[in-house]
Formats: structure tokens, sequence, C-alpha cells
């Protein structure tokens, strides 16, 4: 039985169709990133499974039950939102407390739940404190306490990090990290941020326009984009995308003399003269002749610290190149940056289907 289980929901705002069939079923203890820019619907989707939007149709299933039309506080859900919403006038314990103590739960368990979930989040030292006292990264802490104190089938989070500065976001994602492998509980995670769906999800629900463009782990979304917008979307610097043309059983880089071959594992064998986007990410080319190779020109160097990154022309398109640190280039220089065949990604230039 899935721990929750999304069929076909859709949602409308009079003519303009929002969520245009979802399907997803999630297992007990995964870590599902609904991945997306804004406006793709992923926080209307999570909404929709916490209760506080009604699908126009479709059905959500938690624990094999379905809830629609069921009240939020009875779904066993939790959610976590992009504002803290803690109540400024009362300490971090009441914070942690505030929904076990509207169930009535008596004061001695309250209080153990309080401090159990204080000592997982390493903010026992915080309980006498108001959130006025508090840094965001401290008050992120008591909202998700304030949600482990349920103990809920379902986590729900909606953006929880964005409003932290980038030391914090990267030592919060640890934290949930954490968190995740200790408690198991299944997890539905909003973010546009895709750094933070590879760290976290166990799988990403990558979304566009109201529609899941791939579902898979983190490694197959980053080695096998199924569209030119998720290969597009994952991965920073973004995949490099080359136009170009079939001939016979090859590929032709368009405005250069490049070549490349067709590999025969293809799914899809594209046509004669077929207009094709050769994908190729930043991190697979390297310096030298080895291998295929594309001719280029250097335009900007980029240390980044851990890499020196490469802005560069082939022929008339434009091409980066993730290189060692120590890497020595001048503007305008010539490039040979070569790569393995396994690297190469091939899309309709069409439909932005993988081929």
């Amino acid at each position: 039985m899935s721990a929750l289980e999304i069929v076909n929901i859709r949602k409308t705002y009079g003519d303009v169709e929002t969520l245009k069939g979802i399907d997803i079923a999630l297992e007990s203890g995964e870590f599902l990133v609904l991945l997306g820019s804004s406006g793709c619907g992923k926080s209307t989707l999570l909404n929709i499974i916490a209760g506080l939007a009604e699908a126009t149709s479709g059905d959500v299933l938690i624990g094999g039950r379905s809830v629609l039309g069921v009240h939020p506080k009875d779904r066993d859900i939790a959610m976590v939102f992009q504002s803290y919403a803690l109540y400024p006038n009362l300490t971090v314990h009441r914070n942690i407390g505030f929904g076990l103590e509207m169930r009535k739960v008596p004061a001695a368990e309250r209080d153990r739940a309080v401090r159990d979930a204080a000592k997982l989040l390493q903010i026992e030292s915080l309980l006498g404190r108001k959130p006025g006292q508090l840094s965001g990264g401290q008050r992120q802490r008591v909202a998700i306490g304030r949600a482990l104190v349920r103990k809920p089938q379902i986590f729900l989070f909606d953006e929880p990090l964005s409003n932290l500065d980038a030391k914090l976001r990267m030592e919060m994602r640890t934290e949930l990290k954490r968190l995740h492998q200790m408690l198991k509980t299944t997890v539905v995670y909003v973010t546009h941020d895709q750094i933070e769906a590879m760290t976290l999800a166990t799988r990403i629900a990558v979304m566009r326009d109201g529609r899941i463009e791939q579902l898979g782990t983190p490694s197959e979304i980053y080695d096998r984009p199924a569209t030119l917008y998720v290969a597009t979307f994952v991965g920073a610097p973004a995949m490099n995308l080359l136009n170009a043309t079939a001939r016979g059983s090859e590929v032709r880089i368009d405005g250069s003399d490049t070549v490349l071959p067709l590999s025969d594992e293809l799914e899809t064998q594209p046509e004669d003269g077929q207009k094709l986007i050769v994908g190729i990410r930043p991190e697979a080319l390297r310096l030298g002749a080895s291998g295929l190779a594309i001719a280029a020109k250097c335009e900007v160097a980029e240390l980044t610290g851990p890499e020196l990154v490469v802005s560069a022309l082939a022929g008339m398109q434009r091409i980066t190149a993730c290189l060692p640190p120590r890497t020595v280039l001048e503007n305008g220089q010539p490039l040979t940056l070569s790569f393995d065949r396994e690297a190469i990604h091939l899309f309709d230039a069409e439909s932005g289907l993988r081929l």
C-alpha cells in the first residue's frame, strides 16, 4: 500500500487549468521533491494534499484512504511553510507544543514530546526564548519541531529554506537529510532550487505548466533528462544545448565542422536532415583532443574556487565548460574541448523530447 497516492489530480480556476492530470504513488519513507519554476503548480498540488485547496477532479489517498473532503487536521499530516508562522508571544516550548495543546494532550506527555523534538533538532537551550530572540535558522528548526511532535504519516514542506541565506540553507539541508534518515518518515517537499532537490530527494518530480515533465531518482533526472526543459533546469551551470542536424549515421553541429557519431542505443533513430539538439553537461568537457572534440574560442573564464567556468564560442554557438581551477586561459584563445560519447544527450528540436 502506498503511503501517498495522487490520482489524476486536476485543478482549474475558471478557464485556467493549473494542474493537468498529476499521478504519483509514494511509498512509505520516500522523500519526494516537487521541483519547478514559479507558477508550475507545485505549491497548488501540495495544498491539495494538505487539504488547504480542493481538487477539481481526481483523488488523493493517504495510507490507502481517500482524504478528499477530509479536514486538514484529520489527514495525519504536518506542514512546514516558507514563513515560519510562529506565535511571537509564546516561548519556543509552547510554539512547538501548541498543536498538541489544542488537541488536549496531557501536559506531561506534551512536555516529553517537545523536549524529544528539541533534542533531535539541537535546540534544547532555546526552549525558554521567544521567536524574536532567534535567528532565521533557529526559527526554522522550531517550525520543523512543531511538525515533528505530531508524528504524522506525511510531512509537507513548502519552500522551507528560501528565507535563509546560502550558508544557513546548506546547514538546514544537511539537517533535513539527517532527520529523514533517522525518522524514515514520508516527505513531500516543494522547491524551485535544483540543488535542494538533488541533495534531499529519493525521487524528484520536475513540474512544468501543471504537468510532470519527469519523475525519477536524482541520478535518473541528471543522467537521462527526458526533455529539454529537464535538461536545462537540473544542473549548474546548465547543460549546453547545441543546434545540430542528423546526417546519415552522424550528427553535424550547426555552424561548425564538428561531426558526432549517432549511438545505436538510441530509443528513436533520427531521420536524415532532422533538426536536433545536442546536450553536453559543462562538467563532462575537458581540455585536449582525447575522445570526441569540439573546437571553440575562449570568451570569458570565471574562477569559482573549486573550478574554472569557461564560456566559449563553438562556431556561432556558445558553450560552457567546467575546468580544473588552475587552468590558465586568455580571452580569444582557441580551445579543443573533448568529451566521451556517453556524455552526449540528443533531443528532437521540435518536440524537445529525448531520442
